[in-house]
């Protein structure tokens, strides 16, 4: 099976077939996807300027979803080097126990559904590193009350999301699950409240 680095080489390789391009772009989302595959794949095509569906994309756009992809794959491996880095001097510090950032982390090693979007059609606008890069800051300070990436205030609880966990406080702005980390038990209060008021 081949890895993500792979993947990319062909997408750029101008000797490949079209095509082949195309669906090695498609797959080096089943190795990163921040939003999860569907999502992903809809934020890389609308930000580089083709149809989803387009069987043809000049494969400059095509270089561009790479390009932007593998950005935001740099920024979260460069996290799970400091991550790991620091469990390790925990544990050797004797905080055997994990927080609840680590078992956050733990569901999205390897940056898969690490901004999870349930519905592949709403997602944030702005490039996939900065968006990264929010989220990292925002599990690095104190739980907040607002969407980490947009600073959206409108969280709702959302039940049966096609992810682990399947439940939690979703941005209605920006859409995607917020890690319940990064909120504060207020926070998390309100959108199951949000949750109920809709549901009455």
């Amino acid at each position: 099976m081949a890895g993500f680095r792979s993947l990319a080489r062909q997408v750029r390789d101008p000797r490949c077939d079209l095509a082949l391009r195309r669906y090695s772009l498609r797959k080096c989302l089943e190795r990163f996807a921040p939003y999860g595959h569907r999502a992903t794949w809809d934020h890389l095509c609308s930000r580089a300027g083709f149809d989803p569906e387009d069987r043809s994309v000049d494969p400059a756009r095509l270089v561009a979803a790479l390009d932007e992809l593998e950005e935001a794959r740099a920024v979260w491996l460069a996290y799970e080097v400091e991550f790991a880095e620091r469990r390790r001097k925990e544990k050797h510090d004797g905080l055997r126990r994990p927080g609840s950032v680590d078992d956050w982390h733990r569901l999205t090693w390897g940056g898969f559904g690490v901004a999870w979007c349930d519905d592949p059609r709403v997602h944030p606008r702005e490039p996939l590193a900065e968006v990264l890069r929010r989220l990292i800051a925002a599990l690095e300070r104190e739980p907040g009350t607002s969407c980490p990436v947009c600073r959206g205030e409108r969280l709702m609880w959302r039940y049966d999301l096609d992810h682990e966990p399947s439940t939690g406080p979703v941005c209605t702005d920006c859409g995607i699950l917020v890690p319940r980390p990064v909120l504060t038990s207020a926070a998390l209060a309100d959108a199951r409240r949000a949750r109920l008021l809709v549901s009455a």
